[in-house]
């Protein structure tokens, strides 16, 4: 029954994050209209030179084609799993009533199948490349001048709560407030006490749990909130820590935990691969590392860095000017160079992580907790591309 729960709620926020990609893609596609109908009226009336304008920006546009109609066949898709989880839940209620255990097998196999048919409607809808970063948005200044904030990146929509911890070294308070508007107001939250403290600014929260580095030394730690304990932790092999490879701002920032659409990621650097960035997936809940990816980009040159879709994205710096200037794509385990800039408003960036649910960067800045909205692509690759 949790596992159904857990792909409905899946569900529910697959449909949020891809309702903003899909109004887009459907608007480009009235501006496709729009401009073949100009090509088709203009009939020898424009100059060479604007009619080939149009021609380029027509050409530009046709890939957005493909897409929209790859969009409207996954919709179909989720309102199809939306009905077989009814089903399922359905079923379950008359196994627990009835107080027996017919027709089990088959109900986990049909689950494990939904489960599996979720995650690639997933991967199809809700990823692409990052091409562009919104302009910050200030949600609160509260604290010292470096720290972390987040939200349940595995949470439903109706789970607003956000969690805050402040310092980057040495602290066990974190606080949890019940919704993002007592948050802003600073009322109606617990406090959590960690029976071991942490260092660092990069932890995450993930399906009720919080990821965080264990202070002076390499241990990963699982804190479970409901039950106020730790679940399991466990050392990264080789991971350097206690200021060994930070980022350029230092702050004990040696290991990095993130969350993107495919699960949890650890971002460190060993002795072994020179002090280059080391990408982990991480089993969220033994913590073994799965697999391992060296990036090649020194971490001591990097401000800060993100998972999105599988993809690393690090930035250049975490002062005045930064932007997004580097990439490392795990599913080819290749990279490269981009230019995607974002307005670091407070000038001093000490956390940067994406949140999957909200297609959204929360930051820490100088003492202020800001959101960024990033916008995604999908790349279609045409006959005789590589």
């Amino acid at each position: 029954m949790e596992k159904v729960q857990n792909v409905s709620q899946s569900m529910e926020v697959l449909e949020l994050r891809t309702y903003r990609d899909l109004q887009y893609v459907r608007g480009m596609e009235t501006l496709m209209r729009s401009l073949d109908a100009r090509l088709r009226a203009a009939d020898g009336s424009l100059s060479a030179k604007s009619f080939q304008e149009l021609k380029d920006r027509m050409t530009e546009l046709l890939p957005l084609s493909s897409v929209l109609e790859q969009y409207k066949a996954d919709t179909r898709t989720i309102v199809r799993l939306r009905e077989e989880v009814r089903n399922l839940s359905s079923s379950l209620a008359t196994i627990q009533e009835e107080m027996g255990a017919y027709g089990y097998e088959d109900l986990q196999q049909r689950v494990m199948a939904l489960e599996a048919r979720l995650h690639a409607c997933a991967q199809k809808l809700g990823c692409g490349k990052l091409t562009g970063v919104s302009n910050p948005i200030t949600i609160r200044a509260m604290g010292s001048r470096f720290g972390s904030w987040m939200t349940d990146t595995m949470a439903p929509s109706a789970d607003s709560r956000v969690w805050y911890m402040d310092g980057y070294y040495k602290g066990r308070r974190v606080l949890e407030f019940r919704t993002l508007g007592d948050f802003i107001k600073g009322q109606n939250f617990i406090q959590h006490l960690l029976p071991q403290p942490w260092a660092g600014t990069g932890h995450v929260v993930y399906n009720g749990s919080l990821f965080y580095n264990k202070y002076q030394s390499n241990v990963v730690v699982k804190y479970h909130f409901r039950s106020r304990s730790v679940m399991v932790q466990r050392s990264l092999p080789g991971a350097g820590y206690n200021n060994t490879f930070p980022y350029s701002w230092g702050g004990f920032s040696d290991m990095d935990f993130m969350v993107d659409e495919s699960g949890l990621w650890a971002v460190y650097t060993t002795n072994q691969n020179a002090g280059n960035i080391v990408v982990s997936r991480l089993d969220p809940h033994t913590l073994e590392v799965m697999r391992s990816w060296d990036t090649g980009y020194p971490k001591r040159s990097a401000g800060e860095a993100f998972m999105i879709c599988g993809v690393l994205y690090v930035t250049n710096s975490h002062l005045a000017g930064a932007k997004v200037y580097f990439a490392y794509f795990t599913n080819t385990s290749s990279y490269e160079y981009t230019d995607v800039p974002f307005h670091n408003q407070y000038s001093h960036i000490s956390m940067l992580d994406y949140n999957p649910r909200e297609r959204a960067l929360y930051t820490w800045n100088n003492g202020h907790q800001v959101l960024y909205n990033v916008t995604l692509f999908h790349v279609i690759s045409t006959a005789g591309d590589p």
